[in-house]
């Protein structure tokens, strides 16, 4: 599940332990395994999957260029997070998992940190967006699969966002709070 190839194997642990506890979650959650998924179940489903990737390649050509800086260091984390709660649904009914064809947007690699974190606000209100008008009406009828479409927008609505705009806010500096802008626990032995 967890892909050994990842540029940022450090907090890799950290993410597999994450992925199989979302892993067993959904296994003992409530089940419709046993009849395929509808195209459009399995559309919003590969759409999910498309829409976290995105947002952890953006937010990791961030950190290739600036370092573990947040907020794009802890919301990069969550979105591998995503990645991983969604993975164990495509096993659990049988679906192929798409190929990951993610391209980063070239401006990443010239704005300014304001300017990507405004490109995070952006992606973010776009993310709740896609889940709330798109991939949750779609896949109502299987309440496993709703369940994890929910998390994660509920994540991306009530923290990314808000991390995102009070980065903006700041004018693009980074966070102050605990790691100093370096990233969850950054300097403890």
């Amino acid at each position: 599940m967890c892909d050994q190839n990842r540029k940022r194997r450090r907090h890799r642990a950290g993410i597999c332990a994450v992925g199989a506890a979302a892993l067993t979650a959904v296994s003992a959650g409530p089940t419709r395994a046993d009849t395929p998924l509808p195209e459009p179940v399995v559309r919003a489903l590969d759409l999910a999957l498309a829409d976290e990737r995105h947002a952890l390649a953006t937010y990791e050509a961030v950190l290739e260029r600036f370092g573990d800086v947040r907020p794009f260091v802890n919301i990069a984390r969550a979105e591998q997070r995503h990645i991983d709660a969604l993975l164990p649904l495509y096993a659990r009914y049988g679906v192929r998992v798409p190929e990951d064809e993610t391209e980063v947007d070239p401006a990443t690699a010239t704005l300014d940190m304001k300017g990507l974190c405004q490109v995070g606000v952006e992606a973010e209100i776009e993310n709740v967006r896609l889940y709330d008008e798109e991939l949750l009406p779609t896949v109502a009828d299987y309440p496993d699969i709703a369940a994890v479409l929910k998390r994660l927008r509920d994540a991306s609505a009530n923290n990314h966002l808000q991390a995102f705009q009070r980065c903006v806010e700041r004018g693009g500096r980074p966070g102050m709070g605990q790691g100093h802008g370096r990233g969850k626990g950054y300097g403890r032995g």
